[in-house]
């Protein structure tokens, strides 16, 4: 007579037992398709050298760099990348008027990586950051408090002018209020009505912008100052939702959670509260973090570049801006 231990009828081992059973189940899918690669464009040879060697995903393009660069990120299935700009000093002023420039160095790029690889898609950065002379995102008065309206008649500027010049995706990251509502009834009078806002509705203020703000050529001039009084806190969950809220009562199409890693029950608030696109930020200082660990042999680099991905995915992330798209977008070939 056959005996039957006394052992569950229910044994979670057995999907996990073969590959092709674990990818067969697998709950959690990322593709190349997925991943936005930020890139930073120099305006010159010498600010496109000034890079840190041991970060090079942050390394600075020259326009001639930027154009085999999308290439190469096209080939390997990315569809979309993020464009940030290195400007000269001489170019930067209290106010960012170079900001919506036509001739300037964000349409410069605009055009070329059109003209390298037509169907990228190209979102740009709305901000005034890399153009002030303070590295604030926003026009200041004579104590340094940020003029909300001021700043908010930049943007809209700003906005147009990349739209102009080809931009898929506009991506307002300054937090000030009302500015999504602004920005699209400035591109519908523009005519620009196809054109999507990626709005970075919850964005932190975080020490994990760090990195980011060196490569942009902006942390200096920050100095000790902060961006508390318009990014918001991070111990705040119910806010981002406020925050959300509103900007997709004002036109918004995609909502940013930034920083992603820190900020993973946010993006799952996020989600399953309004259930429209979510993309999240990994930022500089998460890469820069887990780049350390690398160098060190600490941890395994292609394991934990598709780990840490993943675990935003999971969060509830349709697309994930990341400076480890590149790789991860190799490892997945």
């Amino acid at each position: 007579m056959f005996f039957r231990p006394p052992y569950p009828q229910t044994r979670m081992r057995r999907l996990r037992r073969h590959p092709y059973l674990r990818t067969l189940v697998q709950e959690t899918h990322l593709t190349p398709q997925q991943l936005i690669q930020p890139l930073f464009v120099a305006a010159n040879d010498e600010l496109a050298q000034n890079s840190d060697p041991a970060l090079p995903a942050l390394r600075r393009l020259t326009l001639t760099q930027l154009a085999t660069t999308v290439k190469d990120l096209s080939a390997l299935g990315i569809t979309a990348v993020a464009i940030f700009p290195v400007i000269e000093h001489s170019h930067k002023s209290d106010d960012g008027r170079e900001a919506y420039n036509a001739k300037g160095l964000v349409p410069q790029a605009i055009a070329t990586i059109k003209n390298s690889t037509p169907d990228l898609q190209i979102i740009t950065d709305v901000a005034l950051d890399p153009f002030t002379s303070h590295g604030q995102d926003g026009i200041t008065d004579k104590k340094n408090n940020i003029l909300n309206e001021d700043t908010i008649a930049a943007l809209t500027r700003q906005a147009v002018c990349y739209a102009d010049a080809g931009a898929d995706i506009v991506a307002p990251s300054d937090m000030m209020d009302g500015r999504i509502g602004a920005i699209r009834n400035a591109l519908d009078d523009h005519h620009h009505f196809h054109t999507v806002i990626l709005t970075y509705a919850a964005k932190y203020a975080s020490d994990y912008y760090y990195p980011f703000r060196q490569a942009l050529g902006s942390a200096e001039r920050l100095g000790s100052a902060d961006k508390k009084t318009y990014q918001m806190n991070i111990r705040n969950s119910d806010e981002a939702l406020h925050e959300c809220a509103l900007d997709l009562q004002e036109g918004a199409d995609i909502l940013m959670v930034k920083p992603a890693m820190p900020c993973l029950d946010i993006i799952h608030r996020v989600k399953k509260t309004f259930q429209v696109p979510v993309f999240a930020y990994q930022v500089s200082g998460e890469y820069a973090m887990h780049s350390a660990a690398f160098h060190r042999q600490w941890l395994n680099k292609e394991t934990i570049i598709l780990e840490s991905l993943i675990s935003i995915k999971r969060a509830g992330s349709d697309a994930i801006l990341s400076y480890f798209a590149r790789e991860a977008a190799e490892l997945l070939q």
